[in-house]
Order: C-alpha cells, then sequence, then structure tokens
C-alpha cells in the first residue's frame, strides 16, 4: 500500500511538473504591451511639417528628439531634420547644416495644440 501510495505522489509530481497544470499562472505580457497599457505618457510628434526630404531615402522618426532621420534606400544615414522652436534645421550625413526652414504661424498653432 506505500509503495503505491508513493507511486501516486510521484506521478502527480512529474504530471505537474510536465506542465499539466500550467494554466493555473498568469500570461506575462510583453514589454511592447506593457507600454501600450501604462498610464505614462507616451511620446508622439507631428512631422507633417517637415518639407524637404530629399528624394527616395527612407525616414526614420525620432519622437522623443522631435527629429526625423533620412537614410538611403540601402541604408546609410542622409542627415536627418530637426524642430529647434519655429523652425526645423536640415542637416546633411556628416552633421553640417544645410537649410533652414521657418514654420508658418499655422504650423506653429498645431504644434501648441499638442
Amino acid at each position: 500500500m506505500r509503495r503505491y501510495i508513493l507511486a501516486l505522489l510521484v506521478g502527480i509530481g512529474l504530471v505537474n511538473a510536465g506542465g499539466v497544470w500550467a494554466d493555473d499562472e498568469p500570461n506575462k505580457l510583453t514589454m511592447h504591451q506593457v507600454y501600450r497599457s501604462s498610464s505614462l505618457p507616451h511620446t508622439a510628434a507631428d512631422f507633417s511639417m517637415f518639407h524637404f526630404v530629399p528624394r527616395g531615402d527612407k525616414m526614420v522618426t525620432e519622437p522623443e528628439h522631435g527629429r526625423l532621420l533620412f537614410q538611403t534606400p540601402d541604408g546609410r544615414p542622409d542627415g536627418y531634420g530637426e524642430r529647434r522652436g519655429t523652425a526645423i534645421v536640415y542637416y546633411d550625413r556628416t552633421g553640417k547644416a544645410v537649410r533652414v526652414q521657418h514654420l508658418t504661424q499655422d504650423e506653429i498653432d498645431r504644434l501648441n495644440q499638442q
């Protein structure tokens, strides 16, 4: 009888270790799911006012810095545009400022509403 009870307890332990009762544990969320459901402020930016994008380049947004990166189709950096107060400054791939775009009053008002 003792062997029967011992075998039963060992069998139950093996079944539990095998994950049969794994549904009792709560599902773990990924970091992306936690970020989306958190009450922390989310970074968002409106890049519609960036008018001088190099032809054929891909754009990579960096909303936390208010910056729009430009990359050639093969992925090499090709400069970036960055909002500075009431203007957008465009830089080439070496970091040299090449163009300044002054924002219109409508664009400034739209930024202030965000």
